[in-house]
């Protein structure tokens, strides 16, 4: 989406008035803005508050359309574009041109790398942005985090640090956690995730990836939820809390990867 927005600038201000690498009319933003990053303020042309913002206003417009008939993942695109009213009225995306080059544009994109196996859509990897930056300022807990959201973790990372007492996630919980939203459902650590998902390139990647650091497949040690503009949602290390973070914060990016949907298997 953001790609067909502003390709990805957050200086990007379209002639109508949009702001911001997620182009949001300053109405729009005055009613929907969140501060993403926690320093107090609430700006369209921060990637660290507009992002976020993006991903809340789409899983907002997939609410207030999800009983339109049609395609409920165009119908959220175009709400996006022209409002839930505009496509409530038409009953589906509204026949303006604008719009259903937008709705069309983003689709063509959003299936772009499918290469086997039924990927994550625009609405699911929305929803697990949206539930990841629902925990912003939970803490680290070593093997916390699960389905249901944060819990006490268990003993003991690397450098001694336990999550026996801190009700919290670690980095593959708060990625579980967030696709567990989205009705995927993921394996529990980091490499084996990595090992669930379809290996995407990093010119190809879109919010909602999955990006995994370490040295190979076999090594990978930590996981974060990508939100675009090289940004991601992170539970980093023991001592700090969930937050954004550039993907470039840790010098072993090993890759990126998109989750695929997968029946939950009855224990």
């Amino acid at each position: 989406m953001l790609t067909q927005e502003s390709g990805f600038s957050p200086t990007a201000q379209s002639g109508a008035g949009a702001q911001g690498i997620a182009q949001f009319m300053p109405s729009t933003w005055e009613s929907n803005g969140i501060d993403g990053n926690g320093d107090g303020k609430r700006n369209p042309w921060d990637p660290e508050d507009a992002i976020p913002s993006a991903a809340k206003y789409l899983c907002k417009m997939a609410q207030e359309t999800k009983d339109v008939p049609g395609d409920k993942q165009s119908n959220m695109l175009a709400a996006y574009n022209a409002g839930s009213g505009a496509v409530r009225n038409a009953h589906g995306v509204p026949p303006y041109r604008e719009t259903q080059d937008y709705v069309r544009s983003i689709n063509a994109l959003a299936g772009k790398p499918a290469t086997g196996g039924k990927m994550t859509t625009v609405q699911q990897a929305a929803t697990a942005i949206n539930a990841a930056s629902g925990q912003i300022g939970k803490p680290y807990s070593w093997g916390g985090g699960d389905a249901t959201g944060p819990s006490t973790g268990s003993c003991c990372s690397p450098n001694g640090s336990a999550g026996t007492y801190i009700v919290g996630f670690d980095c593959s919980g708060l990625t579980l956690y967030a696709y567990a939203k989205a009705g995927i459902f993921l394996p529990r650590t980091a490499a084996e995730q990595y090992a669930a998902s379809q290996p995407v390139s990093r010119d190809d990647m879109y919010p909602g990836d999955l990006v995994f650091y370490g040295s190979s497949a076999e090594s990978i040690h930590h996981v974060g939820l990508y939100i675009g503009g090289g940004y991601m949602i992170e539970a980093p290390r023991p001592g700090t809390n969930v937050r954004y973070s550039s993907i470039n914060s840790m010098s072993d990016l090993f890759g990126v990867a998109r989750p695929v949907s997968q029946q939950k298997k009855e224990i």
